[in-house]
């Protein structure tokens, strides 16, 4: 009974903890479900990555909502992305569910890596283009969408981290704008990859939605929190998580 019961209350309690953090950071949470999934939970790699895919979409939805309540987003801009995210997400999780589990997790733990490293770095500094002049064309966003399309595929997250720098940084946008922009943007493709992880067998449907249910509950919070904090100190403590996970994962990966 007590350990029924806990298998339960972790998937929800650690659902809640994702869900705020993801609508903190404009980011789906999976990112940290994945390796807790795959270390916490013996799940394999592509596993946890579907199983995670269980808990995101929902969260994502619910946090670009909240976005879009703050913000007026550019439904134009959204659809160009969405359209051409899907181009690269199929091939992507085809590839994804195909792959030796460890290898797929040497690589995520290496793309854990290059997260930290710009949530360390590469987000100083962060704003609009001062000068729309100097911003990008609206003809190069599909851009934006097939490379989010790709990490949507292959890791099951990162496209909205990916998308929002790159529509602030190049396309002048508002840093709150291009990240309900990037969540909007990972609904098509989360979905997509769901269905190609559900058709392998390779998604636990009870824990993912567990899960979902725990990070629909804080992320509107967590939403409301990223309007009014400064992020970057969490941002940073967030990144040296990141790089102890990877850490972890690359050792598993090797050793295991």
């Amino acid at each position: 009974m007590t350990a029924d019961l806990s298998a339960v209350l972790a998937p929800l309690a650690l659902g809640a903890g994702l869900g705020w953090i993801g609508g903190l950071l404009g980011i789906g949470g999976g990112i940290i479900a994945i390796p807790v999934l795959a270390m916490g939970f013996a799940m394999s790699q592509q596993l946890a990555q579907g199983t995670a895919l269980v808990m995101i979409t929902p969260n994502v939805l619910v946090a670009f909502w909240r976005y879009y309540q703050r913000n007026p987003l550019p439904w134009r801009t959204i659809a160009w992305l969405a359209s051409a995210a899907l181009v690269t997400t199929w091939p992507a999780a085809r590839l994804a569910v195909l792959l030796d589990s460890r290898v797929l997790m040497i690589c995520f733990a290496v793309f854990l890596i290059g997260l930290a490293l710009y949530f360390l770095w590469g987000s100083r500094g962060l704003a609009p283009a001062s000068d729309p002049a100097g911003a990008w064309k609206e003809r190069w966003l599909p851009g934006v969408g097939l490379i989010s399309g790709l990490f949507t595929g292959l890791f099951s997250v990162g496209a909205g981290i990916v998308a929002a720098p790159l529509l602030v940084r190049c396309f002048g946008k508002r840093q709150a704008v291009a990240q309900g922009i990037a969540l909007a943007v990972v609904v098509p493709g989360a979905v997509l990859s769901l269905a190609i992880y559900g058709q392998a067998r390779m998604v636990d449907w009870q824990t993912g939605l567990l899960l979902a249910i725990g990070g629909m509950t804080t992320v509107s919070s967590g939403v409301a929190w990223a309007h009014r904090l400064p992020e970057s100190r969490l941002r940073r403590i967030f990144a040296l998580m990141l790089l102890v996970t990877a850490g972890l994962m690359i050792r598993a990966g090797v050793v295991g």
